[in-house]
């Protein structure tokens, strides 16, 4: 079932959406080569639950952590690890979810660690790009296929980059995942129409190479995703309320560039 959530409702995901952004923007200052993926963890835990919230994905499926760290070729849901030593030239994944006074919110960030190479960079700003196109699409009227199109279309007709088929976005609150599931890929005018209330989000992964991906297995035998064909991946997702007024992102971490979505 789908909540169409109150402007109430509305404002308490905005306020958890800004906790989350701060703990992001305190990861950007922290991210150098010579770390590890376990420190990242680390700083979000405890950012998180110093100012007041709770990370959502701890506990969730047996999950033990805060945030999933991804690096370079694996694409979401990896554990961070004490061993996994940032270099220079890597790009990272950060995923978080937030609960902050009953209410959810959901980003995930891509860093880059010291220079990294023209191609890596290039993907990074397509795939922020991808997300900015889709949010473009969240109104109320639309439908799913339409976010789905704008950010494949984009990624894969011109950029010709792959577009993650087998992870994608959802609804969210009261719980971090609700209906309705959000395709990264679509036909316009296609899917569930949107109304004023909804709460999703959009999380294009986008893969240098193919858009499939395949599973590997930590000791502890959890799951986490890579590219197929081994290219590096990048990821973006925001937190998105449907209103009659256009989206609004509720997990911006920049006023300035966000403006016309606040």
């Amino acid at each position: 079932m789908i909540t169409l959530k109150s402007a109430r409702e509305i404002e308490g995901m905005r306020k958890s959406g800004a906790l989350l952004a701060q703990t992001h923007l305190g990861i950007s200052k922290i991210i150098k080569p010579g770390i590890s993926s376990f420190e990242i963890e680390k700083f979000a835990d405890d950012f998180i639950t110093k100012n007041g919230g709770h990370p959502s994905e701890k506990g969730f499926e047996g999950y033990q952590y805060a945030t999933c760290v991804c690096v370079n070729d694996e694409v979401a849901h990896a554990e961070p690890r004490k061993n996994l030593i940032l270099k220079k030239g890597d790009i990272v994944k950060v995923d978080m979810t937030v609960e902050l006074d009953g209410y959810q919110s959901d980003s995930c960030w891509c860093y880059a660690v010291g220079e990294i190479s023209p191609v890596k960079q290039h993907l990074m700003e397509v795939t922020k790009k991808a997300l900015y196109l889709g949010i473009d699409q969240a109104q109320v009227g639309n439908r799913l296929g339409d976010i789905g199109y704008a950010i494949q279309h984009y990624v894969e007709d011109i950029e010709h980059y792959g577009v993650v088929r087998d992870l994608i976005g959802h609804g969210i609150q009261p719980t971090m995942h609700e209906a309705p599931n959000v395709p990264h890929y679509g036909e316009p005018g296609k899917g569930l129409r949107l109304k004023e209330g909804m709460t999703i989000t959009i999380e294009p992964m986008v893969n240098l190479g193919t858009w499939e991906i395949t599973s590997k297995f930590t000791p502890n035998d959890w799951e986490y995703f890579v590219s197929a064909d081994g290219t590096t991946s990048a990821q973006y997702e925001h937190t998105i309320a449907i209103t009659k007024d256009g989206p609004k992102i509720l997990t911006s971490q920049d006023p300035i560039a966000d403006q016309k979505y606040l």
